[in-house]
């Protein structure tokens, strides 16, 4: 596992500039071109913390800044680069084709709803839904980028409008976690993505699993897709519990007012023109596809990444681009992924819309060329395979204590 180090600068991603993400990192490929994919030397591991775990001291590991130089103006460049080639400039039409196709999409489901009646060929609209609102919530993403309008008050009112009245999530929960995120990506103690939920990221938060949840963190590598069919599920429930604290809310009613309209618009209607069986049913398939296809659209592109040292600093460019894992595939990964294929890109410059980030890619591969940066790209399948070898290696840490270390040590394999 391989871990860059981290910025210390704290910047706003919502507000159109950029932040430094963290990763954790266990297999990678670099490319030195375009078409290039040569492996890159695995960096230079320094310890961090010593947890304590039931077979003795598990050894966590961080990247930091003896492996991963500073580069010192290589983002100022870059940027200056990018923007000469007017790829931060807003493509107002193409989020129009988008959403004119995520209406149409929605009028056909509602169509079909009400034509096939009481039938289990329901679950088929059920599915679509699922992708749909998924669709949705990455134009909500972009959105709270500032990357759809130049107007940063009408990218706001647009991702609360879709957000949390056509996805049903919380706007200002998914902004806060979200730019904390970008601010410090694979950070331990400060990327909220890499803290313990379910899942462990981390060997020092394995090892403290007990219960179900160490039988969980054992088998997480191979357990993450089916959790993920809970995530759905998941994210409404953040929002309620989110918008329903007694901590400090902006626009809380307003939010609160969406989601109830946005549930009393798509699942009352569920309930009564469906039996209850199969009413439960079409609501689970809806949460199960938009679980998996939100947890697997996010989770290739930092996940198995260097996990960065808390005091390690780097600066802007190598931090974004350590930690980030890009999505091969051209424009069919970029409408399934939203634009997240191009994470590198999105994570170097989150206001940038989504038509302009293939061409930016270009512009980074020939920087990194040039500073001998790894940039790291691979196929959506390997990206998988990558993340749940990377998840059942951290969830050794929970092993048996009455484990054979034979058999603990050919899982490593």
């Amino acid at each position: 596992m391989c871990i860059p180090g981290e910025v210390s600068a704290h910047v706003d991603v919502f507000r159109g500039v950029h932040t430094p993400p963290r990763s954790v990192g266990l297999t990678r490929r670099s490319l030195r071109g375009p078409d290039s994919g040569h492996p890159h030397p695995r960096s230079r591991f320094i310890a961090s913390t010593i947890a304590e775990s039931r077979l003795g001291p598990v050894r966590q590991t961080y990247s930091g800044t003896t492996e991963f130089p500073p580069i010192a103006k290589a983002y100022t460049e870059l940027s200056q680069v990018v923007r000469e080639s007017g790829l931060l400039v807003r493509t107002r039409v193409f989020y129009g084709l988008v959403g004119t196709a995520l209406v149409l999409g929605f009028a056909g489901c509602i169509a079909g709803f009400v034509l096939l009646g009481d039938s289990w060929f329901q679950l088929v609209i059920a599915a679509a839904l699922g992708i749909l609102f998924t669709q949705v919530a990455f134009l909500a993403h972009e959105a709270n980028h500032r990357q759809i309008f130049a107007s940063g008050p009408a990218n706001d009112r647009l991702a609360l409008w879709i957000g949390n009245g056509i996805v049903g999530m919380s706007q200002s929960w998914w902004a806060s976690k979200h730019t904390r995120h970008h601010a410090n990506p694979n950070r331990v103690g400060k990327d909220p993505d890499i803290e313990i939920d379910t899942i462990s990221f981390l060997d020092e938060d394995a090892v403290k699993a007990r219960g179900i949840q160490r039988w969980i963190t054992q088998r997480q590598g191979w357990l993450f897709f089916p959790l993920l069919t809970l995530e759905g599920l998941n994210l409404h429930v953040l929002a309620i519990r989110h918008l329903l604290s007694r901590g400090e809310v902006k626009g809380r009613w307003t939010e609160l007012a969406l989601i109830a309209v946005r549930f009393a618009v798509f699942v009352a209607p569920v309930f009564i023109f469906l039996p209850l069986g199969m009413a439960f049913a079409f609501l689970g398939v809806q949460l199960a596809v938009f679980g998996v296809y939100m947890g697997a659209s996010f989770a290739p592109n930092h996940k198995g990444m260097a996990v960065i040292a808390p005091g390690a600093k780097l600066d802007f460019f190598s931090k974004q681009v350590r930690t980030s894992r890009n999505i091969s595939g051209g424009w069919w990964a970029t409408w399934l992924m939203g634009g997240l294929n191009y994470q590198i890109e999105h994570h170097l410059f989150p206001n940038m819309p989504r038509p302009h980030l293939s061409r930016a890619r270009e512009i980074v591969i020939e920087h990194c060329k040039t500073l001998n940066v790894p940039y790291v790209e691979t196929t959506l399948l390997q990206s998988y395979g990558i993340v749940i070898a990377y998840l059942n290696r951290v969830g050794l840490a929970a092993r048996d204590p009455f484990e054979c270390p034979l058999t603990s040590a050919a899982r490593r394999i």
